[in-house]
């Protein structure tokens, strides 16, 4: 009652992300998932909990617990290809085809008990126990037919009675090679047999032999009556005389022949549980039927090489494509109809107004009248999520609910059905963008440009929000040297303003900053305020101070050199700009202009070369010129204008 693998795995693919491990090939327990390269029967011993897998790639059998975590291993099966316990599951019984011989194996201690040579040149190949024996198939080497034979494990060779006995098949099928087989605990002595003649579909096998006396004894046997397709697993089928041929077909053999009783959706290999649920493998699901239904009860997707049920009908095993090999799997809850859950509401909503959301919930297996679904909306308001009121299911599986966001975001609601005890527990979502609030801030005194060292008062004005009313006042320097620093953070006064203080020694961006709330969308407002640099100069080397006209001017002696020193608040690479006008024909002219580096400690020392020549006027000025002045981050400033005469 379980289903075969090939013992040359097919090439399958990923199932659903399995995560593969690697495994120990022999000694005690380890927490390695059970992985195998080249599956070579799976049969499960509900005693102990545990599920023999065979690795045609090791030649090793391992065992795992329920969980597929590998508890133990065996090596030394040369070929190993199918697997079988007996009726007390105390001892597992191994092909071994390229060895050609049965081993026997304790399954308490994965000891090798006894190997029984099989003298055939293909095979053993399929195994199961029946009537005290474990009989397998085998191609004779005589004619190249398939045959059957047996183990009889309480056989006593010292007393004369060989354990092996080949050329049991009570009729020759003519089918090459080794057929499958299956037994049901429930149909005790029964064995059932299949095959395929890829050469003549006509000679197809299809059997069912009592195995419970001396010899096999035909119980029913396909005559031709009608057509076979390919037998690739054939299955007994618990309480009714019937057997599953490739997970698909039903055949029945109450009176000794064989008539189609009927088919389940296209599968390709199968096994049933004791209660007769059928896990039929299909391209890249294993689906759960109900006797005779052509709906599935739950579907696992993902590509599976071979399974077989737990005796207690709890879970499937299953052996599924991974990068690293088969892994093996625990299919639980196979009894409990997964639902199919939609959730649909709009893409965008207007905060405060409502929306509509609808959805279905339908079942392959039918839900109970008046199932109800929980509802649940979460928000920035709702972070864990606030329960709406529950949702009845109509007939036709639709449903609806109403309700009006109030935050702004992303709003998820979420419908969840608890399950009953036909079905699994399902829930889906929607997502719904809700636009927040957009606030009004604004920041006074943008582009103001003011003396050095002036403090400045910038007031931020927010405008209705819901709850936040916080702003924060940040003031940025220009120039890479100044850390953007917070000036301020507070609620704002009952008319919505919030001030703060810059020092102004250097261009500045000030901003206002609102992160905004559950309703309220955050904002930035900015404002760039300009400091001049603070800039003066001394003139020396003068004989006198006096005035022509209205105008006070520096007295040197025509051959005097003036000394003029700049001092300039101090930046690091910063120049003073000199400019030197001459006064002739009653209007001033420039004589030029010219960059020197200030000190550190902001001065710049320079020595005008005397004319030599009496009775002239000449005046300069100190500028830091923004962008040239060897940095960017104060305005351009001129200083004042310095008078110089020039006498004998």
């Amino acid at each position: 009652m379980r289903t075969h693998s090939i013992s040359t795995a097919t090439a399958l693919a990923v199932l659903f992300s399995s995560t593969v491990l690697s495994v120990v090939a022999t000694g005690p327990a380890s927490a390695a998932t059970a992985t195998v390269g080249s599956p070579a029967g799976i049969v499960v011993d509900g005693v102990g909990q545990r599920v023999f897998v065979g690795d045609d790639a090791k030649d090793r059998i391992i065992a795992a617990d329920y969980n597929g975590k590998v508890l133990d291993s065996v090596s030394g099966i040369e070929g190993i290809f199918d697997l079988a316990l007996s009726d007390d599951r105390a001892s597992l019984y191994a092909t071994a085809r390229r060895s050609h011989e049965i081993v026997a194996i304790d399954t308490a201690t994965l000891d090798i008990k006894a190997r029984y040579p099989v003298a055939t040149g293909i095979g053993p190949l399929y195994v199961e126990f029946a009537g005290g024996k474990a009989w397998f198939t085998y191609e004779d080497p005589a004619d190249g037919h398939g045959d059957l034979g047996s183990i009889d494990p309480a056989a006593d060779p010292a007393g004369g009675t060989a354990p092996t006995t080949l050329g049991q098949l009570p009729r020759d099928s003519g089918v090459g090679g080794g057929a499958f087989l299956d037994t049901d605990p429930s149909a005790p002595g029964l064995l059932a047999i299949g095959a395929t003649d890829f050469h003549d579909t006509a000679k197809n096998l299809m059997a069912v032999l009592d195995v419970s006396g001396a010899t096999p004894q035909v119980a029913a046997w396909h005559d031709g009556g009608y057509p076979l397709r390919y037998v690739s697993d054939i299955d007994l089928v618990p309480g009714t005389p019937q057997v599953l041929v490739d997970g698909t077909d039903r055949h029945g053999y109450a009176d000794g022949t064989f008539t189609a009783a009927g088919a389940y959706p296209a599968g390709e290999r199968a096994d049933i549980a004791p209660n007769s649920l059928i896990a039929q493998i299909s391209g890249a699901n294993v689906a759960v039927f109900r006797p005779g239904q052509s709906r599935p009860i739950r579907t696992y997707a993902g590509y599976t090489s071979a399974l077989a049920w737990a005796p207690d009908a709890s879970r499937i095993f299953a052996l599924v494509s991974s990068p690293g090999g088969y892994v093996l799997k625990a299919l639980t809850d196979p009894t409990l109809n997964v639902p199919s859950l939609t959730v649909n509401a709009p893409s965008t909503a207007t905060r405060g107004k409502p929306i509509t959301v609808t959805g279905r919930l339908s079942a392959t297996v039918p839900l109970p009248s008046g199932a109800r679904l929980q509802v649940t909306r979460t928000d920035l308001e709702s972070p864990q999520g606030k329960a709406l009121p529950a949702v009845t299911v109509r007939a036709d599986g639709s449903y609806t609910f109403t309700d009006t966001p109030q935050a702004g975001g992303t709003v998820t609601y979420k419908a969840a059905y608890a399950g009953d005890a036909a079905h699994m527990p399902v829930s889906a979502s929607a997502r719904v963008t809700v636009p927040h609030a957009t606030p009004t801030l604004t920041l006074n005194k943008n582009g103001g440009v003011h003396d050095y060292g002036t403090d400045v008062s910038f007031t931020a004005h927010l405008g209705p929000t819901y709850k936040n009313r916080t702003v924060e006042i940040w003031a940025n320097p220009f120039g890479g040297d100044k850390p953007n620093r917070l000036l301020k953070t507070g609620k704002v006064n009952s008319s919505g303003n919030i001030s703060a203080t810059v020092d102004m020694t250097r261009d500045t961006d000030v901003t206002a900053v609102f992160k905004g709330d559950t309703r309220t969308a955050p904002r930035t407002a900015k404002s760039t305020a300009y400091a001049r640099v603070k800039v003066s100069t001394a003139v020396s080397k003068h004989y006198k101070k006096a005035k022509l006209g209205s105008t006070s001017y520096h007295w040197f002696h025509r051959n005097t050199d003036p000394l003029l020193t700049t001092t300039m608040s101090y930046v690091k690479g910063r120049k003073q700009r000199l400019d030197l006008q001459v006064h002739a024909g009653g209007k001033w002219h420039s004589a030029g202009s010219e960059y020197f580096r200030l000190g550190t400690n902001g001065k710049s020392a320079v020595r005008l070369e005397a004319p030599g020549t009496s009775g002239i006027k000449a005046r300069m000025r100190s500028v830091y010129v923004n962008g040239s002045s060897g940095d960017s981050v104060n305005s351009t400033t001129y200083g004042p204008w310095k008078y110089l005469y020039f006498t004998r």
